[in-house]
């Protein structure tokens, strides 16, 4: 390998890396990370270096904040794209992208990124999105959870942002599609299939635990 070329090798290696801790949801989303794979294996530019769409295909992190005990959502109204969307930006060259989340997330809602107990600090969904809008292009997207309280967020940046708002998962689902991210609803029911699952190994763990001491 050339040594000139080996720091891209290696972020393109670790990013590899994180997508295949990515549990593919349905077959939409099996075809998107096999499509980022081939990308990113590919040498083709990833990031984004010039605003609003050079090159046309780069690379995003995105993250939903949870609070865990209400089940609700943050979203925010996005005045670019007029969609309510999760909080997120692009990646900038040679960044790691949950290092872009923290330093996001401070910018856009004025707090720290702490990561949900249900992912820990890796994405849990990917998608490939085409956007709307003057300079159109490709967002590849690796979506993270961030752990949360209603109420905590009280400003936020209101250039990027015309309001936010907390909805519970199945507002969420109430929601119309074409008011919000083209894949928020699959990203929805994806993570309350993993809480799902979190709640059945928590009430596993405790009934186990109450069998030990009888």
């Amino acid at each position: 390998m050339d040594s000139s070329n080996a720091p891209d090798q290696l972020l393109r290696a670790q990013l590899m890396q994180v997508l295949s801790g990515i549990e593919p949801w349905d077959d939409q989303e099996q075809t998107h990370l096999a499509a980022t794979a081939e990308w990113i294996t590919s040498g083709a530019p990833l990031y984004r270096t010039l605003k609003p769409a050079t090159p046309a295909k780069h690379l995003v992190s995105y993250f939903v904040v949870l609070d865990e005990t209400r089940k609700e959502l943050l979203l925010a109204a996005h005045r670019k794209a007029g969609l309510w969307l999760p909080s997120g930006g692009h990646v900038e060259p040679a960044e790691d992208p949950w290092h872009t989340v923290r330093r996001e997330c401070r910018e856009e809602l004025r707090i720290e990124a702490v990561p949900a107990s249900i992912t820990g600090d890796r994405p849990t969904f990917l998608t490939v999105t085409r956007t709307r809008g003057q300079g159109q292009h490709t967002d590849v997207s690796l979506w993270y959870v961030l752990r949360g309280e209603a109420g905590q967020v009280t400003s936020f940046d209101e250039t990027e942002f015309d309001a936010i708002k907390w909805l519970s998962l199945d507002q969420v689902l109430a929601t119309p599609e074409d008011t919000l991210d083209p894949h928020m609803h699959r990203f929805t029911r994806k993570l309350m299939s993993l809480l799902a699952l979190q709640e059945h190994a928590v009430m596993a763990s405790g009934h186990q635990e109450k069998t030990c001491l009888t």
